[in-house]
């Protein structure tokens, strides 16, 4: 599956760290959503540049940005800094909203494994900034003091055979305000790769992005 526009590969400049990344803007896209990866993971995790291309397909841009410098991804605690990680989303974030082609699109998160605590920490903070936001077999657990001040939509999608993971994710479902749903998705682990469970995945990111980026 190949993405109507050509990823350009960009460098994000934060405040601490050049972080590579891969920016998708289709034509008169309404939206961009930016992915957050689990620990140990990278912009090329090719689960996340499978949903990407899907959303790409439905007319959304997509940022897939690495959390850590080549050197930071050495060290294994960087690896699992949830809160630094959290604070590369939100500096991912404010440079989208000083992006001229960018600025003033509906934004959203996609957050997988332990990404999904920088998305939703991250949108905790960032407030009405961010629209929706959409976890794949995530850890809510993680930022479970955040959840209260999550006002953007949230889709939790957790594998039938996740089974801690589906309890982590009807735990995250109560105390999360705005909207939100939670889609098990049966015969799926927790990293979604029996067939055409990750085509499901993309699917219901596609519908929820349609639902409230569009």
């Amino acid at each position: 599956m190949e993405p109507v526009t050509a990823p350009k590969p960009i460098r994000l400049e934060l405040p601490h760290a050049t972080l590579a990344a891969d920016l998708t803007l289709p034509p008169n896209a309404p939206g961009v959503i930016i992915f957050a990866h689990g620990s140990g993971s990278s912009r090329l995790s090719p689960r996340n540049q499978y949903v990407a291309q899907r959303l790409q397909q439905a007319g959304f841009g997509t940022l897939l940005f690495d959390f850590l410098t080549p050197a930071e991804d050495a060290l294994m605690e960087l690896r699992f800094d949830h809160a630094l990680h959290t604070r590369r989303l939100i500096g991912a974030t404010s440079w989208v909203c000083r992006e001229l082609r960018l600025f003033d699109l509906n934004m959203g998160f996609f957050g997988a494994s332990t990404g999904a605590a920088s998305a939703l920490q991250a949108a905790a903070e960032l407030g009405d900034r961010v629209k929706a936001v959409i976890l794949r077999g995530g850890r809510p657990d993680l930022a479970l003091s955040a959840l209260p001040q999550v006002k953007a939509a949230t889709l939790l999608i957790v594998g039938g055979q996740d089974w801690p993971g589906v309890s982590l994710n009807e735990q995250a479902l109560e105390a999360l305000p705005g909207p939100k749903h939670l889609r098990v998705v049966p015969g799926a682990g927790h990293l979604f790769e029996e067939p055409g469970t990750l085509a499901e995945v993309g699917d219901l990111a596609t519908d929820w992005c349609e639902k409230y980026l569009r």
